[in-house]
């Protein structure tokens, strides 16, 4: 007879009652740590169900063996099921994916930003529509494979940086709000290496334990940005100047969407006696305008549709003294956040930082911890 559940000690996802009384969706994505994850928790005896997402290029993934990451990945996710014992769909996400993050990602590009799509596609697609399709299924919650560990609080679910640093995926999932975060799991936050999911997999038997990690925006194979604008909007790269900060022209480019703030090498400027950097795109004029390093730095950053999951409203104070990330790869740096309204603010770095863009986000930390605080898009040039 099974125990009430007030007098069942709770599990590993948090629910008084027992694993197999439990419903997970797992996202799974064909790679090494959503498989982890599924695995894991079906030999915890887990009622697991796969779901992968097929965002693009579905036709020619299944025309071709390999012609596209996609259609390989699914085929992946889906053995990993079949070897584990639990049900896996496979959901047509395409046209939502093209609305939601593909279409923003070109139009950003197009308008001189450096934007982040791997956000969007966390903030719009899987922790939005997945996540209600998982609610559909009657799940208790949705698992997934990143690096980010959920704690409790005083409140409730808090956000902290995963334990291995160099995994750590908070940039990422800033945007991820404390109504989703009390439904979501993210069982790999606290490995201290990825080792440690690698060895796992072999544990389980996984075909993909060897499996590579992706580097790349899955629907940028190369990092070649431009040649994707190009396909989704001809005639995107059009001519124009480059143009140094104090008005001299130095020469002629193929198009802004060929060069980002920050940029160096390059340029088609040659024959200078000084490096020159990418300092602000000008998209009305074509023109890329160019200058010394020290004109990338800046201290004030406009930041605005910020999703705050601090305890008290963001609003509550004058000032917020954090530390802040303006790009995935770079350490947070002390920063004051002064609230403009309940979704912007003003962000002071302590130290000025080089190459802040707009289309990039900046993510808030509490100084001298674990834990994210939110954080929002930075949207103009300081």
């Amino acid at each position: 007879m099974p125990l009430d559940s007030k007098d069942h000690p709770l599990n590993s996802l948090g629910f008084a009652k027992p694993p197999a009384e439990t419903r997970v969706v797992v996202a799974m994505s064909g790679g090494v740590d959503s498989s982890v994850v599924a695995a894991q928790l079906a030999e915890e005896g887990y009622d697991v169900v796969g779901v992968t997402l097929q965002l693009y290029d579905h036709g020619a993934a299944l025309a071709k063996k390999g012609a596209c990451c996609a259609g390989l990945d699914i085929h992946d996710a889906r053995r990993v099921a079949e070897e584990m014992g639990f049900p896996h769909y496979v959901l047509d996400y395409e046209n939502i994916f093209k609305d939601a993050v593909i279409d923003e990602f070109a139009d950003s590009y197009l308008a001189g930003a450096t934007p982040v799509p791997c956000i969007r596609c966390n903030e719009r697609v899987k922790f939005k529509d997945l996540l209600q399709t998982a609610k559909d299924l009657e799940a208790d919650c949705m698992a997934t494979g990143h690096y980010i560990q959920r704690k409790m609080g005083a409140t409730g679910p808090e956000l902290h940086c995963a334990a291995d640093a160099a995994r750590d995926q908070s940039y990422f999932l800033f945007s991820t709000t404390p109504e989703q975060l009390d439904y979501l799991r993210f069982p790999l936050g606290h490995l201290p290496s990825k080792n440690e999911t690698r060895a796992l997999a072999a544990k389980y038997g996984l075909p993909v334990a060897d499996k590579p990690d992706s580097q790349d925006i899955c629907f940028v194979p190369n990092g070649n940005y431009a040649s994707v604008i190009e396909k989704l909007r001809p005639g995107a790269a059009e001519p124009g100047e480059i143009v140094h900060a104090d008005g001299r022209v130095l020469g002629t480019h193929d198009g802004v969407i060929h060069y980002t703030i920050g940029q160096r090498r390059g340029l088609g400027i040659g024959g200078l006696a000084d490096p020159l950097y990418v300092v602000r795109l000008d998209v009305d004029a074509r023109r890329v305008i160019v200058g010394p390093k020290e004109m990338l730095s800046t201290r004030t950053i406009p930041v605005r549709e910020i999703n705050w999951l601090g305890d008290a409203p963001m609003t509550a104070r004058d000032e917020w003294h954090i530390s802040v990330k303006v790009r995935s790869t770079r350490p947070p740096r002390e920063a004051i956040l002064r609230p403009l309204s309940e979704t912007e603010a003003q962000v002071e770095l302590l130290t000025a930082e080089e190459g802040v863009s707009p289309g990039q986000a900046c993510v808030f930390y509490e100084t001298g911890g674990s834990r994210i605080l939110g954080g929002g898009w930075i949207w103009r040039g300081a």
